[in-house]
């Protein structure tokens, strides 16, 4: 566990950082530091490793305090991610990666397999080991900088807005990367970032700072979208926080239609079967289930469904791994207002209206202990 003990920096012109601040980052997790600019999350991460020290107050890391460590080791006992990787222009992505099993001293060769293996382990091809950083996309540099922070299997893992630089389909990608990789190797990982989605998607904790680096709340992310500490954080973290809040509820309890699926080459009799169901569009399939568009019921009356006339079917969710706040998404931004559920294949599964969607919301609040804020704000998106 890393303690942080009524900790402040305070610097010479008086400008003060952080503010007693207190915290106690469970081991194997992910805490994430969030605030707005100013709040004192950078100075906080960096006096974890004592790139900065701080004025007041102690830092422990599994009861010892940092300042006894001798401060090279302690660096090299923790990986380090910053926004645009801070990669060495002139060394290769395998001898970037290898940089910290180096300094330990581990030969060229083993430091260079565990380079390869890291590679894959986050996401890029061995093919561009002899590449260097110019080379690469901004999204393959900051993997190469997860790879290189991760070379000397440390414990601790701190990351500073490593993804705040890449566009948002490849920040998503590194996102969940990062996620896989928790999984499997539980690191102790402190990771600030001023956005609250990235936040409360990668978040085990989350501290919220407010300017002048004191603290406004510390909570698991679900307890801070349900219960915020002060108007401050309520406002930070948005008026769709009840929105936000449904990411934490599965969509597995969806009462899923199947009737108003068809395949594209289904005969009269089962069109019309799908048709008597009563849904206003009737969702068109490949031969293998996936789905194509969808079709009105006047529109297949006479046969199968012509693909030139169909209507997109939206962005589909994954029934049960994805949440409700995904079949929402999917359903808001359909041209029908049915979402689509398929399996991990991409197979249609199933078929749910906006309606269905918000009984699923008031039913998972209502288990949940109720959160009459949150639920209205959502069923108000719903309505809407």
């Amino acid at each position: 566990m890393i303690r942080i003990d009524t900790v402040t920096k305070r610097y010479p012109d008086g400008t003060v950082a952080v503010d007693r601040l207190s915290l106690d980052i469970p081991d194997r997790s992910i805490t994430v530091l969030v605030g707005p600019s100013g709040c004192g999350k950078t100075t906080t991460l960096r006096m974890i490793n004592r790139m900065v020290d701080p004025s007041e107050g102690s830092i422990l890391l599994d009861g010892a305090d940092i300042r006894e460590q001798p401060v090279n080791a302690l660096r090299r006992s923790m990986g380090y991610v910053i926004q645009n990787a801070g990669l060495f222009p002139h060394r290769t992505i395998v001898d970037n990666i290898a940089t910290v099993p180096r300094l330990l001293g581990w030969g060229k060769q083993k430091s260079r397999e565990r380079a390869a293996e890291l590679m894959e382990r986050v996401g890029l091809d061995t093919a561009l080991a002899r590449r260097y950083p110019y080379q690469l996309s901004g999204g393959q540099q900051q993997r190469v900088g997860v790879a290189r922070a991760l070379a000397a299997d440390p414990p601790v893992l701190l990351m500073d807005e490593p993804f705040s630089a890449v566009d948002p389909v490849v920040r998503k990608g590194l996102q969940d990367e990062l996620l896989r990789i928790q999984d499997e190797l539980g690191k102790t990982i402190v990771f600030v970032t001023h956005d609250i989605d990235e936040a409360i998607k990668l978040g085990s904790m989350v501290a919220v700072l407010r300017t002048g680096g004191r603290l406004a709340q510390y909570a698991p992310p679900a307890e801070l979208l349900t219960a915020p500490a002060d108007p401050f954080v309520e406002d930070f973290l948005g008026a769709d926080r009840g929105i936000r809040r449904l990411s934490f509820f599965g969509s597995r309890g969806l009462d899923l239609r199947t009737a108003p699926i068809v395949a594209a080459d289904a005969g009269a009799e089962r069109i019309a079967a799908a048709a008597a169901d009563g849904a206003p569009y009737l969702l068109v399939t490949d031969g293998d289930g996936k789905p194509l568009g969808w079709a009105a019921r006047e529109d297949l009356a006479d046969g199968p469904a012509d693909p030139a006339r169909l209507l997109p079917h939206g962005r589909p969710f994954v029934y049960g791994e994805g949440s409700l706040r995904a079949a929402l998404d999917c359903a808001v931004l359909s041209p029908t207002g049915w979402a689509v559920a398929v399996d991990d294949a991409g197979r249609a599964v199933g078929v749910v209206s906006q309606q269905a969607i918000g009984e699923a919301i008031r039913s998972a609040h209502a288990e949940d202990g109720g959160a009459a804020a949150p639920a209205a704000e959502a069923e108000a998106k719903v309505a809407g």
